[in-house]
């Protein structure tokens, strides 16, 4: 960490044309949360004084997805050094670090950033610190060169490259760390004599270079530098971002039993000795304490699930649910904004919808609560050590005392007293010989019409 002063730039203007889409690229979801999000937390890891973010026209949507660090709009998207001129304005005076991220690039680390800032803080006080990856395939990257001390003396265009150029495995990622006090100069003498006509960022390291400073560049691993144009870019991101959450899992103490088939959301929490069985996915929001084992098949959405609970398999948790330590949830059981107690359990083809559930109750299968009368939700509140018989309905707004027992079948109305019965079906009926009757009308129907 540097002891000047930080701040930080990040570029999310772009349209995402490839994209097809009427979200902005940056807010298309990584792990649940928008793209720009991972890199501002990425920035936040850092303490930079001010973070500052460069929108397009028309981009609330970003803008309210960063809030509260502010925003600029890049008017006419004239490159990269525009963009970054466009936020100065939010900078005046700073004379700190300046790194300039990218809101595509959601991969990048708080270790990678740190490594830029101590670089340009480093030996030789370098105006620009630029960010370097050796990709498996070079391909098309600009190459990064460097002088006979290591220093970087140019960036060059591929289409610019001599072939000895283009031999240079070591590549630009795009990612670069200022001084803040050079930093004006250097954009005010990037022009845009080029095909496009835009003001390129990377031209800073030429400007710094004629006028003799130093600049440097640091490597980093090269999915942290990966940047998104497509879908296509975003699953293959999205793959490595999940492979990086499932083996921070299982270093964390979970167990994860497949783990090419579990999916993970940005902010999963599990604790320790957690079991997570295969194909299992976590939405965003959810909370898994200790000794928790989670079956096969199973979902969760916005929920905390408290230590050495039993989920699934086939179990989906919906969000506002709060599931009690050593609880059972099991096979096609849905709970949505459900208070289930303690060492409570609903085993199987049970939907539970805005409902409470002392500890210690026993949910038959099959079991419903009708929360929603068309308008408006209800609140179905079941005690605790109730026990609820195979087939119930309860149809809200009813509570179910402390001890109750409600009979299987039952179509529960009105309150049941703690430690009652309902029974709420109607009287079952038998007609002896009636069976016999009625095939023999049938066959006799039968050869009449033959």
């Amino acid at each position: 960490m540097s002891h000047r002063p930080l701040a930080c730039i990040i570029l999310a203007a772009g349209k995402g044309t490839r994209m097809k889409s009427a979200l902005p690229k940056v807010l298309h979801p990584l792990g649940g949360l928008p793209m720009v999000s991972h890199v501002v937390a990425a920035a936040q890891s850092l303490s930079p004084e001010k973070i500052v973010v460069v929108v397009g026209p028309g981009m609330d949507n970003v803008a309210a997805t960063v809030a509260p660090h502010p925003t600029v709009v890049q008017e006419n998207q004239l490159g990269t050094g525009d963009a970054v001129k466009a936020a100065l304005g939010e900078l005046a005076g700073f004379t700190g670090d300046v790194l300039v991220l990218y809101g595509d690039s959601p991969l990048i680390t708080a270790a990678t950033l740190s490594k830029m800032v101590a670089a340009r803080n480093g030996t030789g006080d370098p105006a620009v610190v630029v960010l370097g990856m050796r990709p498996a395939d070079p391909g098309a990257y600009g190459r990064l060169i460097l002088g006979a001390d290591g220093g970087l003396e140019k960036i060059v265009e591929f289409l610019d490259a001599t072939p000895d150029e283009r031999a240079v495995t070591l590549c630009n990622a795009g990612f670069m760390a200022f001084d803040g006090a050079r930093m004006g100069a250097l954009l005010s003498g990037i022009g845009n004599a080029n095909a496009k006509g835009e003001y390129y960022l990377t031209d800073a390291v030429a400007v710094a270079r004629a006028k003799g400073w130093t600049c440097a560049v640091v490597e980093g691993p090269t999915d942290d530098t990966a940047g998104v144009n497509s879908r296509a870019e975003l699953a293959g991101i999205e793959k490595i971002f999940q492979n990086r959450l499932r083996q921070a899992a299982m270093a964390n103490g979970a167990t994860l039993l497949d783990p090419d088939t579990v999916y993970f959301a940005a902010d999963t929490v599990l604790g320790r000795d957690v079991t997570v069985g295969q194909n299992v996915v976590f939405g965003p929001g959810v909370t898994v304490e200790d000794g928790v084992e989670i079956k096969p098949f199973s979902h969760l959405e916005g929920v905390i699930v408290r230590a050495r609970a039993i989920i699934g398999p086939y179990a989906r948790l919906r969000p506002g649910t709060d599931v009690g330590e050593g609880a059972h949830i099991g096979n096609f059981v849905e709970l949505k904004n459900t208070q289930f107690g303690a060492g409570a359990k609903a085993n199987h083809l049970t939907y539970l919808g805005d409902a409470d559930v002392g500890g210690g109750s026993n949910i038959g299968a099959g079991t419903i609560t009708c929360n929603y009368d068309g308008v408006l939700k209800h609140r179905t509140r079941i005690g605790a050590n109730v026990f609820i018989g195979t087939h119930s309905t309860l149809v809200a707004p009813v509570s179910v005392g402390d001890g109750a027992y409600t009979a299987a079948g039952t179509v529960v109305t009105r309150d049941v007293a703690p430690d009652a019965l309902s029974i709420a079906r109607a009287p079952q009926e038998e007609k002896p010989g009636w069976a016999s009757r009625y095939r023999a009308a049938k066959l006799a129907l039968k050869a009449k019409k033959k």
